[in-house]
């Protein structure tokens, strides 16, 4: 093998040792909190001999956490690429409402049984410090604000703090839900169905969410 052949199973040495410990990582977060878990204890269940791997690989625990939440967003924003193009000009509610949700589900659904990332996103939100680093990298995932813009527009008689209010309420309600879900979904065929059947209940309480009038 020439230079070149090593530096390409160099590189893929690497990354996959990096996916190794952003799953495992993921897995102990959801399960025990961001703060309750060590680097050591991250590098033993992703296999690795040597306990400095996660700050190797990632420097920082916030590093970490914000390595994780950018890998998920990236496959979310995807989604919700398909789904802005297909209701591009729409003025239902339900249709971007859709567009909340399904990137999650979806999401969910393709990584398969177990998955450990929605429980991940509810330990996020229950820290303040580490929602602020979740939000930050949100940042990168312009089409949420897009889609966000485009149900406003659907409810003008809403006034923007109420447009702001509910959706804390709605990401806050996806999270937490799809978090719940999370711990029932069982690998085998009918694990996308159980996700299929998350994002339609979802949609459905999130739509009745936006359209409620506002008595403040």
């Amino acid at each position: 093998m020439g230079p070149a052949g090593e530096r390409r199973t160099r590189a893929l040495r690497v990354e996959d040792t990096r996916s190794r410990i952003l799953l495992a990582a993921a897995r102990l977060f959801a399960e025990h909190g961001v703060f309750s878990v060590s680097n050591r204890q991250i590098s033993e269940a992703a296999g690795q001999g040597n306990n400095a791997a996660v700050g190797y690989h990632f420097g920082t625990k916030s590093d970490l956490v914000r390595a994780i939440v950018h890998r998920h967003v990236g496959a979310m924003e995807a989604i919700r690429g398909r789904l802005f193009e297909q209701h591009a000009g729409s003025s239902e509610v339900r249709d971007w409402v859709t567009c909340l949700v399904r990137p999650f589900t979806d999401h969910l659904s393709e990584l398969g049984a177990p998955s450990w990332y929605a429980r991940f996103g509810a330990q996020l939100m229950a820290e303040p410090q580490l929602r602020e680093l979740a939000a930050a990298e949100l940042g990168d995932a312009p089409l949420m604000g897009a889609v966000t813009d485009a149900l406003h527009r659907c409810l003008p008689g809403l006034p923007a703090s109420v447009h702001r209010e509910r959706d804390t309420m709605a990401v806050t309600l996806i999270v937490h839900y799809c978090a719940d879900r999370e711990r029932t979904v069982v690998p085998g065929p009918d694990a996308a169905a159980a996700w299929d059947t998350t994002a339609v209940a979802l949609i459905d309480a999130l739509q009745g969410l936006y359209r409620a009038p506002s008595t403040l």
